[in-house]
């Protein structure tokens, strides 16, 4: 089956500043790694970047980091790092941008902000300029700020938006499964309301602190799917955030303090789990992990690009394979 990774991250220590990586994160993960960790159930696998929360000064620098990346890496499209809240610096910043062929959307990291910063005038205007563009824009907040991400794509209904990760809702661990809230649920629902706002399925692992089973998750799974409906779903990996957690059985590096570490199969069983999810459920695999990005990132055309170049690549190995024995 073919993968359009919705969500995957790529980030250099040495090459740009990053003020929240710590433990195994604390590392390269850049084109090499990725190639270690591509889904098994892939034929095909292509990525969209989502910025990794550099410091606001390096969010141009990554995004030319990471195009340089790009083809080794199987990236196709870049969502780049920006602040919505800065007036004419965010409307110089998204021309700098517009320079970079890869970037078709922005992410203003919203986590960790205050509550009404989404819907405040100046954030809004930033909003609609993104729009202006046509390009995207990924919500990333936690539950109890989906509320503003509702009221973000009211007063901007033009702005095709996505909600990363689920709106981060609570999950337990596989041991301690929490069931989805009420309360998140109903959110979610009025936020798909909005028939601009798409949903990855994508950062309940880390939410689970890496300890967490396809039986837990399936029912955010399954409210997303009622809320959004099958055609504005998206997989995402996370990777690679997602991927870290307790030492998998039979890794021969697994700290020997018991700590975090990073989980070799996590990205492959994490896809293994939502493909094995939607076929249970009769939902569209190639919709939820294909199509439905191709066309909110608008990638198709450097999609068939990048599967082109693939091609003439193994088909010069081939070549070259049959002059040797020759």
């Amino acid at each position: 089956m073919r993968v359009l990774d919705s969500h995957l991250h790529l980030w250099s220590p040495d090459a740009l500043t990053y003020t929240w990586l710590d433990g195994p994160l604390a590392w390269e993960f850049a084109a090499l790694e990725i190639e270690h960790s591509r889904v098994d159930a892939a034929t095909v696998e292509r990525a969209v970047f989502v910025q990794a929360e550099t410091v606001e000064d390096d969010f141009l620098a990554e995004v030319r980091w990471v195009a340089a990346q790009a083809q080794a890496a199987g990236v196709v499209a870049i969502v780049a790092g920006a602040r919505l809240d800065r007036g004419t610096d965010t409307t110089a910043h998204l021309e700098g941008l517009a320079a970079e062929p890869l970037v078709v959307g922005v992410r203003h990291n919203l986590q960790d902000e205050p509550d009404g910063v989404a819907v405040s005038a100046v954030f809004v205007t930033g909003a609609r300029e993104v729009a202006a563009r046509g390009w995207t824009f990924d919500a990333c907040v936690r539950a109890p700020q989906l509320p503003d991400i509702a009221r973000l794509a009211g007063a901007v209904p033009e702005l095709r938006m996505v909600l990363d990760h689920l709106g981060k809702p609570v999950v337990g661990t596989a041991d301690a499964p929490v069931a989805p809230s009420m309360e998140w649920v109903r959110d979610l629902d009025d936020l798909a309301r909005h028939p601009e706002v798409f949903c990855k399925l994508s950062g309940l692992p880390a939410e689970a602190s890496g300890e967490w089973s396809a039986a837990q998750l399936e029912p955010f799974l399954d409210a997303a799917a009622d809320a959004f409906g099958v055609e504005r779903l998206m997989w995402g990996s996370d990777w690679p955030v997602s991927v870290i957690g307790p030492a998998e059985p039979g890794d021969p590096h697994a700290p020997a303090d018991g700590s975090a570490t990073y989980q070799p199969t996590a990205r492959s069983r994490w896809a293994d789990a939502v493909i094995t999810w939607a076929d249970r459920r009769g939902h569209d695999l190639d919709a939820i992990f294909w199509s439905n990005a191709e066309e909110f990132y608008r990638v198709g055309e450097r999609s068939t690009h990048a599967d082109a170049r693939e091609e003439r690549r193994r088909r010069g190995i081939r070549s070259w394979l049959r002059g040797g024995r020759a």
